[in-house]
């Protein structure tokens, strides 16, 4: 029997904040540093992975290498000093969150960031206080598209796959829940059409439409509502 709705397993990057281009640039910068030129679709449709997936996808080079954890660190230097002071939250993310919030259900994200980018994230976006738990790229062996991240982030939350719903923005959010038998809301806002995320259980074109959609309902309403989405 399916189950209403008890938490949310939140994406970040390109989900909440708009930082996948960031991410992408900053990832270009570190690699041409290190004598490697790669064309910028390349790696901007990777982005959503973590470093371990990412390198050895569009330039051979493990992360765990010396090479790799040198290009990995610049990476995030760079992202820190160049990128991160301009990075803005998606309109309506804070209210979407605060929203949900309120109507009682358990925030969990799920991130393949590191620990220091993911707090800093968080408190940029003005949501920090709000989230019951998260998950970084330290807490799992690989990270997306592999399910680890929403697995850890299901049992720091102590919630069953299907009373879950993660929302994300890239193909990988997708796979990594699918994997841990998480249904899935995605938000085009990351880049990403909607073809492209044709196999989540319901696409909307940023928070602020999904916050559009649910903000008519009492909070009592809102997690029928959202199982309502994805077919529960």
């Amino acid at each position: 029997m399916a189950e209403v709705t008890q938490g949310i397993i939140l994406d970040i990057d390109g989900t909440l904040i708009d930082s996948n281009d960031a991410h992408a640039r900053a990832w270009l910068q570190a690699l041409r540093e290190n004598g490697i030129t790669i064309d910028y679709k390349t790696v901007r449709d990777k982005i959503g992975m973590g470093g371990d997936k990412l390198l050895p996808d569009v330039a051979h080079i493990s992360v765990d290498s010396p090479l790799g954890k040198k290009i990995d660190q610049r990476k995030n230097e760079i992202f820190r000093k160049d990128y991160f002071p301009h990075l803005r939250p998606f309109p309506y993310a804070q209210q979407l969150i605060e929203r949900l919030h309120a109507s009682g259900l358990k925030l969990v994200v799920a991130s393949s960031s590191s620990r220091e980018d993911l707090d800093a994230l968080l408190r940029k976006i003005g949501i920090a206080d709000l989230i019951f738990a998260s998950t970084s790229a330290s807490d799992a062996e690989e990270s997306k598209p592999a399910p680890d991240i929403v697995e850890a982030a299901l049992h720091k939350a102590e919630l069953r796959p299907h009373a879950a719903i993660m929302i994300g923005d890239t193909p990988y959010d997708i796979s990594s829940a699918h994997q841990a038998h998480v249904p899935t809301i995605a938000l085009t806002c990351g880049g990403w059409s909607r073809d492209e995320l044709h196999d989540a259980e319901a696409v909307f074109a940023s928070p602020k439409e999904l916050f559009e959609k649910i903000k008519s309902f009492s909070l009592e309403e809102i997690p029928e509502t959202l199982s309502s989405f994805i077919g529960h």
